[in-house]
């Protein structure tokens, strides 16, 4: 449905301006003349361009909401609501604050939808790729014990603290991986085109070359003539990878090898307790029932074999089995993270718990994730030193050679 960005006045002649959800200008002038705004301009918002069939998608690619832009929205949300202003007139004020037009238009759609009856969790069910599940069900369980301000500031914690730590580790991997693709392309450059130039010089003499020399030169000829099928083949293999990872089989073998690997999977099980614990014990503080929280947090671990773990632990607990207990059967779920779920389930401070278990494991990880960045830096300076070492080598050993023939 179009949304219509509006000016005009109302009865007592102030002037009044934001944006309206309507099937057609017309029916949006008709609808603010109900509620007293006379418009003096009414125009579409988001509109498309003619001759541009697809520029709203483009413009949604570029402009998606930003999960920044979510938790600011919510947080200030969660302020305007704690302070007694209507549900309805504080989305007015968000979207008269927001800064993307496809933000504003979404606001105007859930404001309009509770205008019309529903629920807030109701109304941000119709945009599952701006509101996610351990948000609406968040929400949810606000509107029903009627804390709706306070689960707002949970949520806005909670996505805080998720964004910090996803920022935190880009920073940490952000180095390596430049100087990892930089390094490939300086040495790729080198082997393909320079090396060539230098390498002729001894072809041109007809002497025997040392077997390193002879190497390089294979390398650098095969590289020059079939680059393209190095760059075929690594990205047929990436293609490969991903589909085999659609798979259902395949991505239960992709999801146990990140857990098994060495030093990277030990990070993925802390990053995976961490996101596990953070969600539900948010999800249980809001007052979202053990079961349904459950069901949330194994769609987010990001991880076949951590899911797995959950949902035996949900049918055990059906059966009136605890938590930990259950927890504990399970590989993937360290004994400190398991003796601490049952310490809060006996004090009956689990929610609290389960966050002190995320701080630990974000912690943990985060500071592995530094020091294997640290210790990436030198290992890959050492490498390239090596390949340049030998590269040089390769060249030189004729070079001396020939110096002892001229002896």
């Amino acid at each position: 449905m179009p949304v219509y960005e509006y000016k005009g006045f109302d009865r007592a002649g102030k002037n009044k301006k934001g944006i309206i959800d309507a099937d057609s200008a017309i029916t949006a002038r008709q609808r603010l003349r109900g509620s007293g705004v006379f418009t003096i301009d009414i125009k579409e918002a988001l509109s498309r361009q003619k001759g541009l069939p697809h520029s709203s998608a483009l413009s949604n690619f570029f402009k998606r909401v930003k999960s920044g832009e979510l938790s600011a929205a919510t947080r200030q949300l969660s302020i305007l609501l704690g302070a007694g202003v209507p549900l309805v007139s504080s989305l007015d004020t968000l979207m008269s604050q927001a800064a993307n037009p496809l933000f504003k238009k979404i606001l105007a759609q859930i404001k309009e939808s509770v205008n019309e009856g529903g629920s807030f969790a109701s109304s941000l069910s119709k945009h599952p790729k701006v509101f996610s599940e351990v948000y609406i069900n968040m929400v949810r369980a606000g509107e029903s014990s009627g804390s709706l301000d306070l689960v707002l500031d949970r949520l806005a914690d909670f996505s805080e603290r998720q964004q910090a730590l996803r920022g935190r580790f880009k920073a940490a991997m952000a180095y390596p991986v430049l100087m990892f693709f930089v390094g490939s392309l300086i040495l790729f450059f080198l082997i393909t085109f320079i090396i060539p130039d230098i390498l002729a010089i001894f072809g041109e003499m007809h002497k025997t070359l040392p077997l390193p020399t002879l190497i390089l030169i294979g390398i650098s000829s095969f590289l020059k003539s079939f680059w393209w099928i190095v760059i075929f083949i690594l990205a047929g293999t990436v293609f490969l990878i991903k589909r085999a990872i659609r798979n259902p089989s395949g991505r239960y073998f992709w999801d146990k090898v990140k857990l098994r690997i060495p030093v990277f999977g030990s990070i993925n099980i802390k990053m995976a307790m961490a996101r596990f614990a953070r969600t539900l014990g948010s999800l249980l503080k809001s007052g979202v029932p053990l079961l349904n929280a459950l069901k949330i947090v194994r769609n987010i671990v990001n991880n076949t074999q951590i899911a797995k773990a959950i949902d035996n632990a949900m049918d055990q607990i059906e059966a009136g089995k605890s938590l930990s207990t259950q927890l504990g059967q399970s590989r993937w779920f360290p004994p400190i993270a398991v003796q601490m779920i049952s310490v809060g389930e006996q004090s009956g401070e689990l929610e609290d718990m389960l966050n002190k278990i995320a701080d630990i494991y974000e912690r943990e990880a985060e500071s592995q994730v530094m020091a294997m960045t640290s210790m990436l830096e030198p290992i890959m300076i050492l490498v390239m030193g090596v390949i340049v070492g030998l590269i040089v080598i390769s060249i030189l050993l004729p070079i001396f050679e020939m110096n002892q023939m001229i002896r």
